[in-house]
């Protein structure tokens, strides 16, 4: 069987660009409405980031209204809006997030809220990674997860491998026998033999801790219309869509396999993240089967006070 993922409170921030570096990394860790924290998904060597084309922006599903690229966090956004996002991954190393992990550790000495870095690149390079994350958890108080992310869908000439059942395969392959619990980070799925491709891959692997469901739904465009007709407003048109926009596909996801997974009686825990903004989100997620909620869209706009905001909504509610 594998380790599992204790997180308390089952709420936590998901792999963004709100989780990048200390500066985030910092205030997730030590609110007390997170019950874990994950770091951007990172590679072994980083990833070529170039501002000019990987960029966000926040948007209104319905009007299409845009905020300018990169707008400022946290800001005045609309509890409407969603976000599309063109980013790859962190153009910072793996080993740049484990000296992060030991500088957590040190602010918080004896803490055991989890830490989950976020990974991804070859099998192999995964495989190293997780060996990595290992050898230092076993130099530090908080537990560590790894989180495979295998579902980013803007990284050019490098599709989602988890979309296709070969490259699936040879990801849950390359797990090594570990103590750390080891998920993956899926994407949005929008048929039957997707999700059964999924769990029953996991069940022949039997190496899977934990899912975190869903990242963005890929090829979205926001337009914007200056008065020389719609354009788009991303640099390069395409990005992954985020935030109540996908909150209904990631409620699916997130039921869908957890039946599936019950149903082959499978321990394989669910983080539930997409459009969750509020108490009432966060229920809807918990209701779809996730037994932890994760939060990116709402971190951007809201800060780390959106954790307490949702916390708080939760305890006003248990009263009536």
């Amino acid at each position: 069987m594998p380790p599992r993922l204790v997180i308390s409170p089952p709420l936590l921030n998901a792999a963004c660009p709100w989780a990048t570096d200390l500066s985030y990394l910092l205030p997730l860790y030590a609110s007390p409405s997170t019950g874990a924290i994950t770091t951007r998904t990172s590679l072994l060597d980083g990833y070529p980031h170039d501002d000019a084309l990987n960029t966000f922006l926040f948007f209104d599903a319905a009007t299409h209204d845009a905020s300018p690229l990169a707008p400022r966090a946290p800001g005045t956004w609309d509890a409407r809006t969603s976000s599309l996002n063109s980013f790859g991954l962190s153009p910072l190393p793996l080993a740049s997030y484990l000296d992060m992990v030991r500088a957590l550790a040190r602010a918080h000495p004896g803490s055991r809220k989890p830490i989950i870095l976020s990974v991804t690149g070859t099998p192999e390079a995964c495989r190293e990674a997780i060996e990595q994350v290992a050898a230092l958890a076993k130099e530090v108080s908080p537990p560590l997860a790894v989180e495979l992310n295998l579902s980013c869908p803007n990284v050019p000439g490098h599709p989602p491998p988890a979309y296709y059942p070969a490259a699936l395969a040879a990801f849950l392959a390359a797990i090594p026998d570990t103590e750390v619990p080891v998920g993956l980070k899926t994407p949005p799925y929008t048929h039957a033999d997707q999700f059964e491709m999924l769990v029953s891959a996991l069940a022949e692997s039997g190496r899977v801790s934990f899912l975190t469901s869903t990242n963005t739904l890929g090829g979205c465009v926001v337009m914007a219309d200056d008065g020389e007709g719609p354009h788009p407003v991303l640099p390069g048109a395409y990005g992954g869509m985020a935030g109540p926009a996908i909150h209904p596909l990631s409620l699916g996801n997130v039921s869908s396999l957890r039946a599936l997974i019950d149903k082959r009686g499978l321990d394989i825990d669910i983080i539930g993240v997409g459009g969750v903004a509020d108490a009432h989100g966060y229920r809807r997620m918990r209701r779809a089967g996730a037994s932890a909620v994760a939060v990116a869209t709402a971190l951007g706009k809201q800060g780390p006070a959106v954790f307490d905001r949702i916390s708080a909504g939760l305890e006003r509610d248990a009263k009536l």
